[in-house]
């Protein structure tokens, strides 16, 4: 087995001024990091590991060789990429600030709010209101894939998604359709939408990847163990943030070798997706790290069971305080997109986070000398 190199993003600053310029901003982001953990694994074992800063991790990936000297300089690079917005229908969605992506799920099983939002109108007024709350964009689910979830037909799930794939695009609205199933897409398409977001990364329906290179519509890849219906099935890590790290890196290549674009690829770790509660913990904690895979990201923790877990076992929809802690965590990793039910909650979060993280960035009178 060959060995595998991680920079993992350690120390996050405020901005480069706060340490004279010796911080990389992460993926575009409003996200700095000044030190750095270098660490090569093989079979699983951790064979080297450094923490420094810009100035020596550069020197050791210089002392490299072969394989994992590209891969590491390609890592670093990807650290500092910048990217370019999303071209989604007449909307431009910037990545270089944290933007919000409203949940509109029209599943009468959906773990959160199932069968809420299923009624034409109920699913117009609840999009209607999360785009006049801030989202930058709407994401249109008609599978349920929580665990133990029933089976969804293909020609079942269009007729869920459709209808309000054109009542968004009435309004208006940078449309991602959350299917894992080539015929949804293209109908989906059809009615107005702009963007695939793959819970199974592209693997469930072979036709999907396919599908997304012909018609140039940028895609999410989400991190899954299971790639038949059970999406939370056999799940086994031998360390679960460079796995899912490995798993994302695979993904993206597989998309890239079929003609998706650098710039059409959003790579999401599939939190609650067959993690357990420390698992999921992990993922939170190395979020920073994904920025090496060189794509912008996507964070979809809202309500997810592990806040129940940490708490008092809330029911899904008692879970705002926790979904927040973690949007605000996705925030100060850098991440690219926030995938929420409670957008409103969420923009006056990000709003008041990103006054923070403004005047962090231009306020230098805090660092002169007393």
């Amino acid at each position: 087995m060959s060995a595998r190199v991680y920079l993992h993003p350690l120390t996050l600053v405020s901005g480069p001024q706060a340490v004279d310029g010796a911080a990389v901003r992460l993926g575009g982001s409003m996200a700095y990091a000044r030190e750095f953990a270098l660490v090569v694994r093989k079979g699983g074992t951790v064979t080297e590991r450094m923490v420094g800063t810009p100035r020596e991790i550069k020197a050791a990936i210089a002392r490299l060789s072969g394989a994992l000297a590209d891969d590491a300089a390609a890592q670093w690079a990807n650290l500092a990429k910048a990217h370019a917005p999303l071209e989604l229908g007449a909307r431009t969605v910037r990545l270089d600030q944290p933007q919000v992506v409203g949940i509109l799920n029209v599943t009468p099983d959906s773990f959160s709010d199932g069968g809420r939002h299923d009624a034409a109108e109920a699913g117009r007024a609840h999009a209607a209101a999360m785009l006049e709350a801030g989202a930058a964009m709407i994401d249109i689910g008609g599978e349920s894939t929580r665990p133990g979830a029933a089976a969804t037909f293909e020609d079942e799930e269009i007729g869920r998604v459709r209808p309000a794939v054109e009542y968004c695009a009435a309004m208006g609205a940078a449309i991602s359709l959350d299917t894992r199933r080539a015929g949804v897409l293209m109908a989906g398409l059809a009615a107005g939408a702009h963007m695939a977001n793959d819970v199974s990364a592209m693997r469930y329906d072979p036709r999907m990847i396919e599908v997304v290179a012909s018609q140039a519509c940028p895609v999410i890849l989400m991190h899954a163990p299971g790639a038949g219906e059970d999406l939370h099935a056999g799940a086994s890590y031998t360390d679960v943030v460079s796995d899912v790290f490995d798993f994302l890196a695979a993904a993206r290549d597989r998309a890239l070798a079929a003609g998706i674009a650098p710039g059409r690829i959003v790579l999401d770790p599939g939190i609650g997706f067959g993690k357990s509660l420390a698992e999921n913990l992990a993922l939170m904690n190395a979020l920073p790290l994904f920025h090496a895979l060189g794509c912008p990201l996507m964070l979809g923790a809202s309500r997810k069971r592990m806040i129940g877990a940490l708490s008092r076992e809330e029911a899904a929809d008692a879970r705002l305080a926790g979904s927040l802690a973690l949007a605000l965590r996705g925030m100060e990793a850098g991440v690219h997109l926030l995938r929420v039910h409670d957008v409103a909650e969420t923009v006056q979060a990000r709003n008041v986070w990103r006054g923070l993280r403004d005047t962090g960035l231009t306020d230098f009178s805090q660092l002169l000398p007393l």
